[in-house]
């Protein structure tokens, strides 16, 4: 019989221990520890959030919109020309902006104004992501 993957965990940290690589005998309270650690440093709500903005920016189109609106305000027909796209899809991608709060919107009669939310936010962002660039 198969062991089951809960005690392939449990043997490889067994071994872990036993190598002398960690300081503790006690293999029960080593995990629970383990999971105290996961559970502090990688709060479930907080890492869903971060994962949301990473999904959001983490499409072309909706780089280009953050980059443009960061330059200036635009309408959304300004943005389907710029970005050669259809009002619908350029819509769609501003609501996941908006939803995530990177960009907000500006009425002025029938036309609606989108720029950036947050420029610091935004700003960070562009640099993590021209820090993190690989030639």
């Amino acid at each position: 019989m198969q062991p089951t993957r809960r005690s392939r965990k449990t043997q490889r940290l067994e071994r872990l221990l036993c190598s002398d690589l960690r300081p503790t005998e006690d293999l029960e309270a080593y995990a629970a520890d383990l999971k105290k650690l996961a559970r502090d440093v990688a709060d479930e709500e907080l890492v869903d959030r971060k994962s949301r903005l990473l999904k959001a920016i983490a499409n072309e189109t909706r780089l280009k919109m953050l980059r443009l609106l960061s330059e200036r305000e635009m309408c959304v027909c300004e943005l389907t020309v710029a970005l050669d796209m259809t009002q619908p899809t350029a819509s769609h991608h501003l609501n996941i902006l908006e939803n995530m709060r990177l960009i907000k919107d500006r009425k002025e009669g029938r036309w609606v104004f989108y720029s950036v939310a947050n420029r610091e936010l935004v700003q960070h962002l562009f640099d993590f992501l021209e820090f993190s660039h690989v030639s």
